[in-house]
C-alpha cells in the first residue's frame, strides 16, 4: 500500500512538473510579429545589402530604401551607385555617397537619404538593379518596387492620402 502511495505521488509529480516544462513559454516565434515582406537581401560581398526596396508614388519613378552593414572592422566603405538596369538607358541615381563605418549598419530611410531612381516599373513589380560601391564592388539583385504607403509611407515623398467616403450618403439609406 505504501509502495503504490509513492508511486502515485511520484507520478503527480512528474506529470506537473512536465507540463511547466512544456508550456510555450516566453518570446516564442509564435508571440512576436511576424511581417511579411518580399524585401530582398544580398550577403555575398564585404557590404550587406538588406531589405532593399524601390518605394514608389507613382510608375516609373521612386526612391532606393535598404540597409547597408559593413562586415569589413577596419576598412570604412562608400556606396557611390545606385542603377535601375530594366530601363532602356540605364542611368546611376544620382546622390551623395553614403558612407558606412567599419561594423556598422546604415538605414537609408532612417533618416532618409532621398535616392532617386527611373526606369520603366511600377509598384508590383521586380526590377534589377545594380549597387556600386567604392571598394570596386558591385551587387546586382533583383528587388520589388513597393506602393508609397502602409510601412514604407513617406519614404517617396508624402504618401498619397486615402479618398475618404465620410459623409456621403448611400442610395440604399434614403
Amino acid at each position: 500500500m505504501q509502495l503504490r502511495r509513492s508511486l502515485a505521488l511520484t507520478t503527480a509529480a512528474v506529470a506537473l512538473s512536465t507540463a511547466g516544462l512544456s508550456s510555450c513559454g516566453f518570446n516564442y516565434a509564435t508571440n512576436r510579429d511576424a511581417p511579411i515582406t518580399s524585401a530582398v537581401n544580398n550577403q555575398d560581398g564585404e557590404i550587406d545589402v538588406l531589405s532593399a526596396v524601390i518605394v514608389s508614388t507613382e510608375a516609373g519613378s521612386g526612391t532606393f530604401v535598404a540597409s547597408l552593414s559593413n562586415n569589413s572592422l577596419d576598412e570604412e566603405a562608400s556606396m557611390t551607385e545606385v542603377t535601375v538596369l530594366a530601363s532602356e538607358a540605364p542611368t546611376p541615381a544620382e546622390f551623395e555617397p553614403v558612407n558606412i563605418l567599419p561594423g556598422t549598419l546604415v538605414n537609408l530611410a532612417d533618416p532618409a537619404t532621398d535616392i532617386k531612381v527611373a526606369g520603366d516599373f511600377a509598384a508590383g513589380d521586380f526590377v534589377e538593379i545594380a549597387i556600386g560601391f567604392d571598394n570596386g564592388e558591385t551587387v546586382e539583385m533583383e528587388i520589388e518596387v513597393v506602393e508609397n504607403g502602409g510601412d514604407y509611407a513617406d519614404l517617396d515623398g508624402p504618401a498619397p492620402v486615402e479618398e475618404s467616403h465620410e459623409g456621403e450618403e448611400s442610395e440604399t439609406e434614403h
